[in-house]
């Protein structure tokens, strides 16, 4: 435990010059430890395997009371650190404002085949890649890499090397479902699903997600758009932002462990081992006039 504790603050201290506390006195208990960020009102809760905790509903819980705190809380799983420590450094970064910018205006929206998509969600998606539809990427061209950041952080930096033998990057990609029925008070809506969204490790897309969204949309004119927010890293605001409607926050998922203390998602293995995340917030987008 306290190495993992060790190497999130040592990060954080190499990569930023924001100050932060450990388990400030006035937090709800918790048996893991908190490291505070007062200038982004943020609190990262870093949680090891041991000890359990088989309450199946503690880390949805604590996240509604830092909510009613006015803070963002992050579950930080110790075994997630160490499985996919690169996607979490990413998302760290962009947390504390230094991923490098792209606007969305200098890229290229299309389809993308499967495999370009799998490969791109396990290396830049936390959750691992599912069946999907409909498969978009934005790309950069080559005559804009001059705006790349080359030195904002360790992925540009190692990014850059390689842009020479590229002609363009996928720098964004997302997944939608096929098309579904619903009825909702008396209406039926041909709905689909939002799948994944993923920017490139070490960036922000500004604009990005809009503009898969819109593509999307143009292509295959839904009546409505549903999605959900991992919870342990989310409270959904970018959804909003984006004229999403708060439906629900889901009930907290089970994972079970194998012997490492590592999160099993083949649902033929075994395990009486299991841990709950913090739920997911169900998101809503309706498109449909009158």
């Amino acid at each position: 435990m306290k190495r993992f504790i060790s190497e999130i603050s040592t990060f954080i201290q190499q990569h930023s010059n924001i100050p932060f506390l450990y388990n400030f006195d006035a937090f709800p208990p918790s048996p893991f430890v908190y490291i505070y960020l007062p200038e982004k009102q943020l609190v990262i809760h870093c949680v090891s395997i041991e000890p359990s905790i088989q309450n199946g509903d503690f880390f949805q819980h604590l996240s509604k009371a830092f909510t009613q705190l006015g803070l963002r809380m992050i579950h930080l799983w110790e075994d997630v650190w160490y499985t996919q420590q690169r996607i979490v450094q990413s998302r760290l970064l962009s947390i504390l404002g230094e991923s490098a910018t792209i606007p969305a205006r200098l890229t290229k929206s299309r389809r993308i085949d499967k495999p370009t998509l799998d490969r791109f969600l396990l290396e830049n998606h936390l959750q691992i890649p599912t069946g999907a539809k409909f498969k978009y990427g934005l790309y950069l061209p080559k005559r804009y890499f001059r705006v790349i950041e080359k030195n904002k952080n360790i992925f540009t930096q190692a990014l850059s090397e390689a842009l020479e033998q590229q002609e363009e990057i996928l720098i964004a990609a997302a997944s939608f479902s096929t098309a579904r029925t619903f009825v909702r008070e008396g209406v039926s809506y041909r709905s689909f699903e939002l799948i994944r969204f993923a920017n490139l490790k070490g960036f922000t897309v500004v604009g990005g997600f809009d503009k898969l969204l819109q593509t999307f949309i143009k292509e295959q004119r839904p009546e409505d758009i549903m999605t959900y927010a991992d919870a342990d890293w989310s409270d959904g605001a970018s959804y909003e932002k984006l004229g999403f409607e708060r439906i629900e926050l889901t009930v907290p998922q089970s994972f079970r462990l194998d012997a490492d203390n590592r999160r099993i998602w083949k649902r033929e293995e075994k395990s009486e081992k299991q841990v709950w995340n913090a739920g997911s917030w169900k998101y809503l987008l309706k498109l449909k006039q009158g």
